[in-house]
């Protein structure tokens, strides 16, 4: 007898509960439970600092025949899944009378096309970003409301930039004007969010047992999920042991680094613990269980900020030894644009790699990417010049039939990046805003 699953059921063990991937036997239960057969779309909203060398971004061509520019080339595998969208702009990173200080605004108007005020005391306001006004809309339906992703830590006070606090500068999501939502960088620590502490509910003997042996969280919820295979089809049967397999290879990460972060180091060496030292690993983990996040419909709102505005990371894995942000402002020098188009390109590899992940994983007839809104860019486009038009932008997924990808599309000078917002609020099932932050309208084109 096949056992009743919906996409609220989860496999339970001590101070544990992993929540399940869509799976074809769920469209019994949903229609039995009077609700949509169709899986939930969902929005995921990634940061990049400093802006881009736009010659080595924007395709020649428009429309579906364009080749992929150099830094755009990492999309190939995932091209006709792919929106570039040209001529985006956000008008309130701009100074508007406030001077110097384009990174900080460039964070802080990225999701909210709203002004941010210019101090660095604790007065600090913006507006409600587009995340948060979703997550108000749809994450009461889930665990999670929205999941916030980073891999730079951010401070909350002083000044970063130009007068302008660092709260600004370290965040993009913000749940009123007044209140950034921070973000998570420890990727332990987003696992633990997601599916819970293994050692939570054990006696300190038996947490110090645990800890010694590493016990999985798919060791505390075998027997669930060995009932629950049993119950299933086929077809399910191996998605779950395919989800249940990428949740131990992301604990087996986790545990590496962790080891490795057990090493004993220089005295004038810190690696916060949880944290791998490569920053390629680290962005990766973030996005696997960004990826988990969604495939279990534990959030269906997520931002990820890749570095914080105005980064200086250098990337000496990628032979560029100076900082980004000191090479964005290259001053037109040949070699210095060469090592930023570097870094640009390394960013969407990380990109193209969650595109990929998203797009093997099957939702019935679709794939959790065609169900899926995943946008990515920033608000200055070229960092030299602190241009906040013609905005280096990508959104992927269908959003369930919401958007044709697979196109370059351009559009007037100076048409708000917020227009897009709300039409990805319309796919999300949130439509009843006629306005967000500089928003003249709906944005056109996302459909054939």
């Amino acid at each position: 007898m096949r056992k009743t699953i919906t996409r609220r059921t989860v496999l339970r063990g001590l101070g544990t509960a992993v929540a399940l991937p869509w799976l074809e036997g769920m469209t019994t239960a949903r229609a039995m439970a009077a609700q949509a057969a169709a899986p939930p779309v969902r929005a995921a909203f990634l940061f990049v600092p400093n802006g881009a060398i736009m010659q080595r971004w924007t395709p020649a061509a428009l429309g579906a025949d364009f080749d992929l520019p150099p830094t755009l080339e990492p999309l190939a595998p995932v091209k006709k899944q792919v929106l570039v969208l040209s001529g985006l702009a956000h008008d309130k990173a701009r100074a508007n009378g406030d001077g110097a200080g384009d990174h900080a605004r460039s964070a802080a108007a990225f999701l909210t096309g709203a002004q941010p005020y210019k101090t660095s005391g604790r007065d600090i306001r913006v507006g409600i970003s587009i995340d948060q006004l979703a997550a108000r809309h749809v994450g009461q339906q889930t665990r999670l409301p929205s999941l916030e992703l980073g891999c730079e830590r951010g401070a909350q006070a002083g000044e970063c930039d130009s007068g302008y606090s660092c709260a600004y500068s370290s965040n993009i999501s913000w749940s009123a004007p007044q209140s950034p939502v921070g973000k998570e960088v420890d990727p332990r620590a987003v696992f633990t969010r997601l599916f819970g502490d293994p050692t939570q509910a054990a006696s300190d003997q038996q947490r110090a047992r645990q800890i010694a042996r590493r016990r999985s969280v798919l060791d505390l919820v075998a027997r669930d999920a060995a009932d629950l295979r049993n119950s299933l089809g086929l077809a399910d049967q191996r998605k779950i042991d395919e989800y249940l397999e990428s949740v131990r290879s992301i604990e087996r990460r986790l545990q590496e680094t962790e080891k490795q972060n057990t090493i004993e180091l220089p005295a004038d060496a810190k690696v916060p613990a949880g944290i791998p030292p490569e920053f390629q690993e680290h962005i990766r983990l973030m996005l696997d269980m960004l990826v988990l996040a969604f495939q279990t419909d534990t959030t269906r709102v997520a931002s990820f900020m890749l570095a914080n505005e105005g980064s200086n990371r250098p990337f000496p894995f990628l032979d560029v030894r100076s900082g980004h942000h000191e090479l964005s402002h290259h001053g037109n020098h040949a070699q210095k644009m060469e090592q930023v188009a570097t870094i640009d390109r390394f960013y969407v590899e990380q990109y193209a790699y969650l595109l990929q992940r998203l797009g093997s994983i099957q939702e019935g007839e679709a794939t959790l990417l065609d169900n899926s809104m995943i946008l990515y860019g920033c608000a200055i486009a070229d960092g030299n010049r602190h241009q906040h038009h013609d905005l280096p932008v990508l959104l992927a997924g269908r959003g369930a039939g919401a958007i044709d990808p697979g196109r370059h599309l351009h559009y007037p000078k100076d048409t708000p990046m917020c227009n897009l917002f709300l039409s990805m609020l319309d796919a999300l099932g949130a439509p009843d805003h006629e306005r967000f932050g500089d928003s003249t309208g709906r944005l056109g084109q996302l459909t054939v």
